[in-house]
C-alpha cells in the first residue's frame, strides 16, 4: 500500500482514478477527494490522497474518531516519555500543552543531547519538504532505539493562507493536531501581535497627551503588525479625523513573523530575559536623533505579561506518537528563522538527539541559525542535514515547473550546483559535517538518484533517499543511522564555525555573508543608507550580528536567478535595529516585511466540513 500512496501522489486523473479505487478508501473519502476534482483541484488531490492514507493505514485508525483514535493525549504522553508530571503542564486540549517556565528552570543541571539541523537546498515551486523530513528523522531515530524529540516552527497565518500553506509536515511524517496547528494553535502568535500592537498605541498615546521625550513624528520607527499577507498595509498613515484622533503620520504593518518581538520572544532565556530585551527595544527618535526606547516610555512589564504564556513552549507529537516541541515562528528571509532556544534547550536536556529545522535553504536559515541563535544560546548542532530533491534539482538546472517531473539527467547535473554550494557552505563556512536527504517520491528515476549519489560522494558525503512520506520513521532509518554517525564524529573533534566575527564592522559582516555564502562579488547601499549602518557602529551596535532579509529562491537578489549565480552584486536597501533581539537587519533589493497574497492563494482552498473538520490546510 505504500507503494499506492507514491503512485497516488503522481497527480491528475491519473490519481482520481487511483482514489476511486484503492480498496482501503470507503465511499464517503473517495466523495471528499472527487470534490477536488469537481473544483478543479487536481493539483491538489495528491495531499488530500495522501491524507486518507495516513489515516487509514496507520494501526488503530478509526475513521468516525478521525486522529483521535491515534493520538495519545499530550498528558500522558509527557508523563510516560518525557516524566513531565501534570503540575508543569498547561493544557491546551487534549492533545497539546504548553510546559511551564518554573519546570525548565528544573533542568539545568542536565546533560544536553546532541543537536541536529535539518536544511535545505534554496527552495523552489517544485518543494523540497525540509519539514517532513525533520519529522521523519524525529521518527527514525525513536525507531532505532535513541530518545529523540523535533523542535519546529509555528506556522503563520500568513503563508497558510497564502502561496505556501501549512507547516506541520506532510504524509506520514507530521506532526499533530495538524489542523490546531497550522490554525490559532495556543495563540502565540496573537499574544505576540497584541504585544507588539499595544507598544504601537502607546507610543501614539504619549504623543498625542504629552511627547515630554520630545518624538520626532517623522521618526517614529515601530510600525504594527498583522498575521495576515495584505499588500495594502505596507504604507498608511494613521491619526486623521481631527485632533482627538492624534497626530496624523505615515505608518505600516509587517507581517507578524518578522518583527523584533517574535525575535525576542525566540531568543529570549527567562522571564526576565525577555524583560530586559523588551525595555531595550528603539522605537523611535527625537529631533535631535536622541533614541527613544521601550524602557523610556515603561511599558516592558505590560508587555511582558502579555507574553508570560507565550514564552513557554508548546508540546505536541508526531503521527508516530513521538513528542515534538512547536514554538516561535520567525521567518528566515526577513526574520532570523529558527524556534525558541527555550525549546531548544529544553528539548535537548530531555532527549539524546534533538532534530531542528532553520527556515528556507541553508543561506538563509541556517546561516542565521549559526551565526544569530547559536552565537548568541551558545547552542552548537553536532551535524546536518540538507534535504533536496530530484524535482527542484531539475528547477534549477532550468527545467519549468509542469516538466520537473520527466527524467532530466542533464538538469539534474545542471541544477546540482545549488546543492553543491550549500554542501560547500555547510561543511566549509558553518563547520557542520552533513548528509544530503533526498526526499524521494513515486516517479523519481533510479538512473538520476545513482546519479546524485555519486556527485554527492565526490565532495565526502551521503546522499541518502529517505522514504518519510510514504512510511513514515521507518523510510528514514537509513538517514537516521547516518546522522547518529556524524554526530558521533562531531563528538570526536568537529568544530561549528561562524561566518563573521564579533569584532567586524557591520558592513564587513554583510559583506562576509554576501561574497562567502551567497556567491556575490560585492555589495552597495545608497548614501542614506551607508549613513544609517555608521551610525549604528558609532552608537555601539557594531558587535550584533547581521540578519539579512533576502529573497529566499535564490543565492542572489534575484528571485529568477536559479542554481548557483556568482558575479552579483547585493545591494542593500535598508538598515533596521532590533536592538532587543540584538542583531540588525539588513533588507536587500525588493523583499517586504509584510508580504502580498498571490492570485490564487491558498484560502481559496481551505473548506469546513459538516463535521466541523477543516480540509485544505496543506
Amino acid at each position: 500500500m505504500l507503494a499506492g500512496v507514491e503512485q497516488i501522489a503522481i497527480g491528475g486523473e491519473r490519481l482520481a482514478r487511483g482514489v476511486q479505487q484503492a480498496p482501503c478508501i470507503d465511499l464517503p473519502l473517495a466523495q471528499d477527494a472527487r470534490a477536488y476534482i469537481r473544483l478543479g483541484r487536481a493539483d491538489r488531490l495528491a495531499q488530500h490522497a495522501r491524507d486518507l492514507f495516513v489515516g487509514q493505514a496507520v494501526r488503530g485508525f478509526d475513521r468516525d474518531r478521525g486522529l483521535d483514535s491515534i493520538l495519545r493525549p499530550i498528558r500522558e504522553l509527557a508523563h510516560e516519555r518525557l516524566d513531565i508530571g501534570d503540575e508543569f503542564l498547561e493544557p491546551y486540549g487534549r492533545f497539546k500543552a504548553k510546559v511551564a517556565l518554573r519546570y525548565i528552570a528544573q533542568l539545568n543541571g542536565r546533560t544536553d543531547g546532541k543537536l541536529v539541523l535539518v536544511t535545505a537546498i534554496s527552495p523552489t515551486p517544485a518543494g523540497e519538504g525540509k519539514t517532513t523530513t525533520t519529522v521523519g528523522l524525529g521518527d527514525a531515530l525513536n525507531r532505532l532505539g535513541h530518545n529523540a524529540l523535533i523542535c519546529l516552527r509555528e506556522p503563520s497565518l500568513g503563508p497558510v493562507f497564502g502561496m505556501k500553506g501549512g507547516a506541520a509536515g506532510s504524509g506520514y511524517a507530521q506532526v499533530v493536531p495538524m489542523e490546531d496547528i497550522n490554525l490559532h494553535f495556543t495563540d502565540d502568535f496573537g499574544a505576540i501581535a497584541i504585544a507588539h500592537n499595544l507598544l504601537a498605541a502607546l507610543i501614539d498615546n504619549y504623543i498625542h497627551h504629552s511627547n515630554a521625550l520630545g518624538f520626532d513624528l517623522r521618526r517614529v520607527t515601530w510600525k504594527r503588525v498583522v498575521d495576515v499577507n495584505d499588500r495594502a498595509l505596507r504604507e498608511i498613515t494613521v491619526g486623521l479625523g481631527g485632533p482627538a484622533n492624534g497626530y496624523p503620520r505615515e505608518d505600516g504593518f509587517d507581517i507578524v513573523a518578522s518583527p523584533e518581538i517574535m525575535a525576542i520572544l525566540c531568543l529570549a532565556t527567562d522571564l526576565e530575559n525577555l524583560r530586559e530585551r523588551l525595555a531595550n527595544i528603539e522605537v523611535g527618535f527625537t529631533v535631535d536623533h536622541r533614541p527613544i526606547r521601550v524602557r523610556d516610555l515603561r511599558t516592558q512589564v505590560a508587555l511582558t505579561a502579555l507574553l508570560r504564556d507565550a514564552l513557554a513552549p508548546n508540546l505536541v507529537q508526531t503521527l508516530e506518537n513521538n513528542p515534538a516541541f512547536i514554538h516561535g515562528g520567525p521567518f528566515a528571509n526577513i526574520a532570523h528563522g529558527c524556534n525558541s532556544v527555550l525549546a531548544t534547550r529544553t528539548a535537548l536536556k530531555l532527549a539524546d538527539y534533538v532534530v531542528t529545522e532553520a527556515g528556507f535553504g541553508a543561506d538563509l536559515g541556517a546561516e542565521k541559525f549559526i551565526d544569530i541563535k547559536c552565537r548568541k544560546s551558545g547552542l552548537r548542532p553536532a551535524a546536518a542535514v540538507i534535504v533536496a530533491t530530484l524535482r527542484a534539482l531539475k528547477y534549477h538546472g532550468g527545467v519549468e515547473l509542469d516538466a520537473v517531473d520527466a527524467p532530466n539527467m542533464g538538469a539534474v547535473d545542471k541544477g546540482f550546483v545549488n546543492l553543491e554550494r550549500h554542501l560547500h557552505n555547510v561543511r566549509e563556512h558553518y563547520g557542520l559535517p552533513c548528509v544530503v536527504a533526498l526526499n524521494h517520491r513515486g516517479g523519481d528515476s533510479d538512473d538520476e538518484i545513482r546519479y546524485l549519489a555519486d556527485r554527492v560522494a565526490a565532495h565526502g558525503v551521503r546522499s541518502i533517499v529517505a522514504r518519510h512520506w510514504a512510511a513514515g520513521g521507518a523510510g528514514a532509518e537509513e538517514l537516521a543511522a547516518e546522522v547518529v554517525r556524524l554526530c558521533d564524529q562531531a563528538a570526536a573533534g568537529a568544530a561549528q564555525r561562524f561566518v563573521h566575527d564579533d569584532a567586524l564592522p557591520l558592513w564587513d559582516k554583510m559583506k562576509a555573508i554576501a561574497t562567502q555564502i551567497y556567491g556575490a562579488t560585492e555589495i552597495t547601499a545608497d548614501t542614506k543608507v551607508r549613513a544609517q549602518i555608521r551610525r549604528l557602529q558609532a552608537d555601539g551596535y557594531g558587535r550584533y550580528p547581521v540578519c539579512v532579509a533576502k529573497t529566499q529562491y535564490s543565492f542572489s537578489t534575484d528571485p529568477k536567478l536559479r542554481g548557483a549565480p556568482t558575479h552579483h552584486v547585493v545591494n542593500i536597501r535598508e538598515a533596521r535595529l532590533a536592538a532587543g533581539a540584538e542583531f540588525v537587519v539588513m533588507i536587500c533589493s525588493d523583499i517586504m516585511t509584510m508580504p502580498g497574497l498571490p492570485k490564487d492563494p491558498s484560502a481559496h482552498e481551505i473548506d469546513v466540513g459538516p463535521d466541523g473538520k477543516v480540509v485544505g490546510l496543506f
